[in-house]
């Protein structure tokens, strides 16, 4: 970063560290044991659309990958025009989703198509309320997203979920960065 960027007041980006998928099964332990919320089994991969054929290329790769699991990745396009890659698995195989998840983020990557990537989500359930642990890659954290209705969110429950999470998670510290998903695919 040189002076003019500080003197302006810009930063850089923190790259997207993807291993960071790696630390949920153990922060799903925390939750369950905690708060009783069991993973669903389902999370999925945002992303913008790049135009160009490379992307195109990439896009057809990823499709034909997506074909050969005999259904478990879907694709979503969202009201906002950004593109959700949906995985679902047996929910007490929430290692085989983020492996998943991680392999469809790392194509993308490699493909030079990191700075496309929005978020990653994996859903969890106590029963009665739906959580979202959202990755954003462009903060290199987490946050916790609890819906309740078309437009509404629990935030005292996002709060509680943070304060249980702190040690197996790099919570995104910015509440207003804690940006609503509503209606996501696999939430």
């Amino acid at each position: 970063m040189g002076l003019l960027d500080i003197l302006l007041g810009r930063s850089k980006a923190v790259p997207p560290n993807l291993d960071q998928l790696f630390s949920l099964p153990s922060a799903a332990i925390t939750l369950e044991t905690a708060a009783g919320y069991r993973a669903t089994g389902s999370g999925s991969v945002c992303f913008k659309t790049a135009e160009g054929g490379g992307f195109s290329a990439l896009r057809e790769e990823v499709d034909k990958l997506l074909a050969l699991d005999n259904g478990k990745f879907t694709s979503h396009t969202d009201a906002y025009g950004f593109t959700w890659l949906v995985r679902q698995t047996s929910a007490d195989d929430l290692e085989g989703l983020v492996t998943d998840l991680h392999a469809v983020n790392t194509s993308l990557v490699d493909a030079g198509f990191g700075s496309a990537l929005l978020c990653t989500l994996v859903a969890f359930t106590d029963g009665t309320k739906s959580l979202g642990l959202v990755y954003l890659y462009k903060r290199g954290s987490w946050y916790p997203f609890v819906p309740t209705g078309p437009d509404r969110r629990d935030n005292t429950v996002e709060l509680q979920i943070k304060s249980l999470l702190t040690t197996d998670l790099n919570l995104e510290p910015d509440l207003a960065r804690w940006f609503p998903i509503y209606n996501a695919p696999g939430l």
